[in-house]
């Protein structure tokens, strides 16, 4: 059996999309004779929050599990100066110290072994000299592992794959010239050891391929068919429920939407609730629905952070789940959506005061000849909602569906050819590339 490291910052029980990729490969590889070994960081996950990202692990210790599936290994996390404030003080205090100390933790990394993701590092070096590994996996952000990747196959002699689940140095070229210079010698200087790199859409290959002369894979996100399949749930007949999960992004429109959702309770007396799944940003939609949006705050409902199996089955209690353009990335929820076959409600494609926000926040540079509607495309392709223009379309298509739902008691979704996109079908994707670079 093939036996194969992961590298891998985010993973469960932490609360993060980007958990869930390397989370499918543990989880799938052995049906297709791949051992994944898992070398992560120990979460609490004590606060539900930001805060769970720089809090301690659970032990000094490193902690091994075991299973006929794989292993996992959890490496002890002591937070630098520069967490440890944000857990005392909050991420709104010493903001100026915090910077200067998390900007030098950041360099010194990448000139030497050490900060708190260096563990990683020396237990996937132990486990490599102690036992049989046929290649390496390093899935980034945080792309410090593609460091520690790229020295353990030069030093060990095993093959290395570059996962990258976002762009690196392009992804800072909007913030900081000196940002963005550094990160693009540190990224040709590690990535050009892999043999070969994998990503999660069309974009990130072509703009990978700008940069590297090597073969790189699409193997998408999906979403995971145990989780959705649990139960069987049946949203409310009197009124139209709407859910979003996860972060809500600055260039979001999401002040649009709560407008028009007021607009059609004042006018029109349609009410629809709204349920925010584990948003980054509860104060500040409160605050603007307070002052802004009064008439249907009895009709919005916040929930902190779940593990994705739970909010799973609680986005599944809405007949319609929100999608904000992430123009030219797919992002990871668009799949879950299309997993749990409720109608996806994109916004926008085409409205002025989001295409202002996009311009003003939007963390890379418009790139013209690419595609910037790759979720438009999969929720045409797969017939799995709907492609909301602006403003003044969604308020049509909201009327329309309180209509369908008074009249047919159910929101229809008749979404086809999804099943492609399941986790285990693109863990088995990644499976035939690995069979391909062990066997030349």
């Amino acid at each position: 059996m093939i036996v194969a490291i992961i590298l891998a910052y985010d993973f469960p029980p932490y609360v993060s999309v980007g958990g869930l990729r390397p989370y499918s490969w543990y989880k799938y590889f052995h049906l297709f004779d791949i051992y994944p070994v898992i070398i992560t960081r120990q979460w609490a996950n004590k606060y539900r929050s930001y805060k769970d990202y720089v809090a301690p692990g659970i032990s000094q210790n490193t902690i091994v599990e075991k299973t006929i599936d794989g292993t996992i290994i959890y490496s002890p996390y002591n937070p630098n100066l520069s967490n440890r404030l944000i857990l005392k003080y909050g991420e709104n205090r010493m903001k100026i110290i915090r910077k200067i100390i998390s900007g030098w933790f950041e360099f010194y990394q990448w000139v030497s072994l050490s900060g708190a993701k260096a563990k990683i590092f020396e237990i996937a070096e132990e486990y490599i000299i102690k036992n049989k590994v046929d290649i390496i996996i390093a899935t980034g952000d945080p792309f410090i592992l593609f460091k520690y990747a790229a020295i353990l196959s030069k030093k060990y002699q095993k093959p290395f794959i570059a996962d990258y689940r976002d762009l690196w140095s392009l992804n800072t070229e909007k913030k900081s010239k000196l940002l963005f210079y550094w990160n693009k010698y540190l990224e040709k200087k590690y990535v050009k050891k892999a043999i070969c790199i994998t990503t999660v859409s069309e974009f990130l290959r072509d703009k990978i391929s700008e940069i590297f002369n090597k073969d790189v894979y699409i193997v998408n996100n999906g979403y995971d068919e145990d989780n959705i399949n649990i139960n069987i749930i049946t949203p409310p007949k009197d009124r139209l429920s709407i859910a979003i999960a996860g972060t809500i992004y600055k260039w979001h429109p999401y002040k649009i939407f709560l407008n028009t959702i007021n607009n059609l309770y004042i006018q029109k007396n349609i009410k629809i609730e709204l349920w925010f799944w584990g948003v980054n940003n509860e104060f500040e939609i409160k605050q603007y629905i307070e002052e802004f949006c009064i008439g249907i705050k009895s009709h919005v409902h916040f929930h902190p952070r779940l593990e994705n199996e739970v909010v799973l089955q609680k986005l599944k209690e809405s007949h319609l789940l929100l999608l904000f353009n992430y123009f030219y990335f797919m992002g990871t929820k668009i799949y879950d959506y299309i997993g749990l076959k409720r109608c996806i409600l994109f916004c926008f494609s085409n409205d002025s005061e989001a295409i202002e926000l996009k311009n003003k926040y939007y963390p890379i540079k418009d790139y013209l000849g690419q595609n910037d509607h790759l979720q438009e495309d999969l929720i045409e392709k797969t017939k799995s909602g709907y492609v909301i223009k602006d403003k003044w379309h969604l308020e049509d298509v909201l009327m329309n569906l309180d209509k369908e739902l008074k009249t047919k008691g159910e929101i229809e979704c008749n979404s086809i050819n999804v099943e492609q996109f399941s986790r285990k079908r693109q863990a088995e994707v990644l499976v035939n590339i690995i069979n391909t670079i062990i066997k030349k």
